[in-house]
């Protein structure tokens, strides 16, 4: 069986967050995890084409799947496999994106990521087996993922017992009620305004409308917040790196910089190399202070508030910006500067 396998450019070996906004590429044979993956299938399948693309560019451009699935077709492939993709809400997408689109075209496709990737519900029924947290866990997710590959050729389904996650493929079934009288009894329920009534639920992510912009900032309490996880050395009250559940907040006051070595980065994201160097690159504290001092800030708030933002749950997103909204507005905070990673 012929197989195309895609991951991303982290993956592929050609760069990392530099080389975020690579297009997407084809190259003969295994790369990467890939390689691994084509042993454990064994000789009846062979990895002919490896399909990747930088994060940025998938996440950005969700026409990057029909491309990949054209190009896993030029090779003449059978079955198109991506990932594992742990909990990385980029890679995820691109990789759910993948396997969606192949399904829609006939192609026979499954990823692999963890259940709490933000990216899951893309997938859109596609087959998706689960895969560990993070990268360590490279080892027993493509055992996993081999499994499942041996599952599909064989015809078998996948099942939750198999590692299966996300939604399952829909299956028809006769159902006592006709089709028009469960119409009807659907139109009444949106006419009495039940507007969520459906026989197919959907997911759904919240739209927050911004607030107006802040006219004049010279004379409004501000607040730095960040989900770059930056915290004091020693992480004493333990933020986690990746798939966060809290967030913390720590005082400012009468502090003007943040000095290297007393503050860390404890992101699981990224290398916190130049963080490390310089937290003012995760929490500008040095730069609002000048602005504060030049006027341009009415007043810095006392404590600036951090969580990671890696793999984070969108119940758990969800729940940090009411809890983040209460504490700002309980300190007549008027704006708050949020610095992403």
């Amino acid at each position: 069986m012929r197989v195309a396998y895609y991951c991303n450019q982290f993956f592929a070996g050609v760069g990392g967050e530099e080389a975020a906004g690579h297009l997407p590429e084809l190259r003969e044979g295994a790369l990467g995890p890939g390689r691994r993956l084509a042993v454990l299938l064994g000789p009846a399948f062979e990895v002919v084409v490896t399909v990747f693309c930088g994060d940025d560019y998938a996440a950005g451009h969700p026409e990057t799947a029909e491309a990949v699935v054209a190009m896993a077709r030029s090779a003449g492939a059978e079955l198109l496999v991506a990932g594992p993709a742990f909990t990385s809400g980029r890679y995820g997408l691109a990789c759910a994106r993948v396997v969606a689109a192949a399904s829609a075209q006939g192609l026979v496709a499954l990823a692999s990521m963890h259940p709490d990737n933000p990216g899951l519900d893309h997938a859109a029924g596609a087959t998706v087996v689960a895969s560990g947290a993070i990268g360590r866990e490279m080892g027993p997710s493509l055992e996993r993922l081999a499994t499942a590959v041996h599952l599909l050729a064989a015809g078998e389904p996948i099942t939750r017992g198999a590692g299966r996650v996300g939604a399952l493929a829909r299956r028809n079934r006769r159902c006592e009620t006709p089709a028009a009288e469960r119409a009807v009894r659907l139109a009444l329920a949106r006419l009495a305004g039940n507007g969520d009534a459906t026989e197919i639920p959907l997911p759904g992510f919240d739209r927050v409308r911004p607030a107006p912009p802040l006219v004049d900032a010279s004379s409004a309490r501000v607040a730095l917040c960040t989900e770059g996880a930056l915290v004091p050395a020693g992480n004493p009250d333990r933020l986690e790196s990746a798939r966060a559940t809290r967030w913390l907040s720590y005082r400012l006051e009468g502090t003007e910089q943040l000095a290297p070595g007393s503050f860390v980065c404890v992101h699981g994201g990224f290398t916190p190399v130049w963080a490390n160097e310089d937290p003012h690159r995760i929490v500008p504290l040095d730069a609002a202070r000048q602005l504060e001092r030049d006027g341009r800030l009415g007043r810095l708030h006392d404590s600036y508030l951090v969580t990671a933002g890696n793999g984070t749950s969108v119940a758990n997103a969800r729940r940090f910006g009411v809890e983040w909204a209460a504490e700002l507005l309980s300190g007549e905070v008027r704006a708050a500067i949020l610095t992403a990673t």
